[in-house]
């Protein structure tokens, strides 16, 4: 068994400056970011180079429309790298727009065309979350197919991953939320998945620590806030590159393939659909293979909480609960005659992320958990 796979090269530095002083941006480059980026980490650098504001292409998560637009006004400029600096969007959209496109975004997820990398990505994440930059995966939404789904092929790994824990500093309070606790069930899923290995539940139980920990110190501080998770943010930087590293090998699971199911739906953004569902998952889990590894998983938790294992579900929604609110679906829109399509559409769709679950779920399990969480 594969043990560890990990592409892309891992850098690290203080300041965009010095990323920058070091890889010589420039002619032959284009940044794709947002301008709330560009604007305190970029501009006053002078770099002499095209850049691509993905906000003007359309907000959210990616959709292929939105891959389209950007890469038709890529498209007027001459380059060879591209420079991802932002959020999971970015980072994804770029590790697309990337490879070749002989006609539209949508031919590479319906499988029209082999994914064929053409130019170079170096991969500058901005949230402590989705550990896209060291992953090979690439997810968007095809609304005209209404269909959302992930690629992953060699072609779509970064070249280089650069982590710069400075552009944390400006995260609204809840995209850090969101982005940390979805680093946090990366962590966990990818510990109990069948492929983990040594190497990777190194990592995860590394990262379940730093964010845990993190955590703990931001709740004692009086709740989150930039002020309050100043000094920690190169942990949660790391936190989050550790558990991606570790789900790239390892997989995540069934709290991810739930997930699509209501964020798809509802647009609800993708830490926030993991962490609608996460407690509940693992509660089944539970019920059906109590002893085993998850007591590993568990332990953990119950160490930072200072509770027993018999609560520890209980206790960890009421800890995460003061980092990110959870809200019961129907607060999102959905009605209970959504319980059993979502549970179908799970076990249709999400085959290769249930592969990777702790014990086996079946459609009723599924269709009680989605029941629970309404």
């Amino acid at each position: 068994m594969q043990a560890l796979k990990l592409v892309p090269t891992i850098h690290y530095f203080d300041t965009f400056k010095d990323f920058n002083d070091e890889f010589k941006l420039g002619k032959g480059d284009i940044l794709v970011t947002n301008e709330w980026m560009y604007k305190p980490y970029v501009e006053g650098l002078g770099i002499d180079m095209p850049v691509i504001f993905q906000e003007k292409y359309g907000m959210g998560e990616p959709t292929d429309e939105m891959m389209d637009a950007m890469k038709a006004e890529m498209d007027k400029y001459d380059y060879d790298r591209i420079i991802a600096f932002g959020g999971g969007t970015i980072v994804d959209c770029c590790k697309v727009l990337a490879c070749e496109i002989p006609d539209k975004v949508a031919d590479l997820y319906t499988d029209k065309y082999p994914c064929k990398k053409i130019k170079k990505l170096i991969a500058v994440p901005t949230t402590c979350g989705t550990g896209s930059e060291v992953t090979n995966v690439a997810v968007a939404s095809i609304p005209s197919l209404n269909l959302k789904k992930g690629i992953a092929t060699p072609d779509t790994f970064a070249d280089e991953a650069v982590l710069i824990p400075e552009s944390l500093q400006g995260l609204p309070d809840k995209v850090f939320a969101t982005s940390s606790v979805d680093a946090l069930i990366h962590a966990v899923e990818s510990f109990l998945s069948p492929k983990a290995s040594p190497f990777t539940e190194i990592l995860s139980k590394e990262a379940i620590a730093l964010i845990m920990g993190g955590y703990k110190k931001i709740v004692e501080r009086g709740g989150n806030t930039k002020e309050n998770r100043a000094d920690l943010l190169k942990d949660f930087c790391l936190a989050a590159t550790y558990a991606g590293i570790a789900f790239g090998n390892a997989g995540c699971a069934a709290v991810h393939a739930l997930s699509y199911a209501h964020g798809g739906a509802f647009h609800i953004p993708h830490g926030e659909a993991n962490f609608i569902c996460f407690t509940e998952v693992f509660k089944m889990y539970m019920r059906k293979q109590p002893v085993g590894k998850i007591q590993e998983a568990n332990k953990i938790f119950c160490d930072v909480l200072g509770c027993d294992e018999a609560v520890v579900y209980d206790e960890l929604d009421a800890f995460l609960g003061k980092i990110l609110e959870k809200k019961p679906l129907r607060e999102y829109g959905m009605t209970e005659d959504q319980v059993a399509p979502f549970a179908k559409s799970t076990i249709y769709n999400q085959q290769r992320l249930l592969g990777n679950n702790y014990v086996e779920l079946s459609e009723a399990e599924i269709a009680e958990i989605f029941q629970n969480l309404y």
